[in-house]
């Protein structure tokens, strides 16, 4: 694992100058730590702001970057605007990841930055994520991936450096909680924002609230679907999801794994996607 974190270190005194995608997760974080302790002032970050990103991780990225001086854009983005991402279908993240990344790029050039770089690490490419395509045609460099770390790895370093970030649940954008094929709208991405706050509120680590036009699927960690045994927790819950408009909530007794999006789609169309 040294010899990764050596190479990552490598990597980034090369690019000279970066702006990282900073999302306030484990990867993004671990990254913006090592690129400042590399680079100082020379590294910056840029968050994305979209219904996609959930107020709690915004508040994330703010403070972690406060706390270390670091410079850092807050850009405002409404991918709802085009329609091959409003849409939904399955290439939805390839087009999200070509609109965003491209204005990231402009904003590169504005501070004068050689690399807009971002925090997919190796433990990433068992997934279908479409949006590595746009990424690798608009050059955006992926240091961990090129240094050959995984997210176990990350973790572990991440530890070690003392960033509480290190023990942070898997993230991913509020618009994969939605089935490809069903449209995306501020309303649904906002409802499950509200479910999924609810559930951390109350101390559930790994959480994921699928939008079934209606239904609310929960998906949890295994600890996670014991504590639902609590018959005042689970009213509370059911309340609180159909407060927000869901007509019916249920919980997927496998719990959360990745993925689900791309199995759901398999089934209801026949169609595989690609890794």
């Amino acid at each position: 694992m040294h010899q990764e974190l050596d190479r990552l270190k490598n990597i980034l005194r090369q690019l000279e100058s970066v702006l990282v995608a900073f999302s306030g997760g484990v990867d993004s974080s671990f990254l913006l730590h090592l690129a400042r302790e590399v680079l100082e002032d020379r590294a910056k970050a840029i968050t994305f702001v979209s219904p996609f990103l959930s107020r709690q991780e915004l508040d994330r990225a703010v403070s972690f970057c406060k706390e270390r001086n670091i410079k850092h854009i807050l850009l405002e983005i409404n991918p709802l605007a085009v329609e091959e991402i409003r849409l939904n279908q399955p290439d939805r993240c390839y087009h999200c990841k070509k609109q965003v990344f491209s204005q990231g790029l402009v904003e590169a050039q504005k501070i004068s930055t050689s690399y807009l770089v971002e925090g997919t690490q190796l433990s990433d490419a068992s997934d279908h994520r479409p949006g590595h395509r746009a990424l690798v045609e608009l050059g955006i460099r992926s240091p961990l991936t090129e240094a050959g770390l995984s997210k176990d790895q990350v973790r572990v370093l991440s530890k070690k450096l003392g960033l509480s970030s290190w023990n942070l649940p898997p993230m991913a954008c509020l618009a994969s909680r939605i089935p490809y094929g069903t449209p995306l709208d501020r309303q649904s991405l906002a409802r499950v924002e509200s479910a999924e706050k609810f559930l951390f509120d109350e101390g559930f680590d790994l959480v994921r609230v699928r939008d079934h036009q209606g239904t609310a699927r929960i998906e949890l960690s295994p600890e996670g679907i014991g504590r639902l045994s609590d018959t005042g927790l689970r009213d509370r819950l059911v309340a609180r999801f159909k407060s927000l408009g869901y007509v019916a909530v249920t919980l997927d007794m496998e719990g959360y794994r990745t993925g689900r999006l791309g199995e759901l789609w398999e089934h209801e169309t026949g169609e595989k996607l690609d890794k």
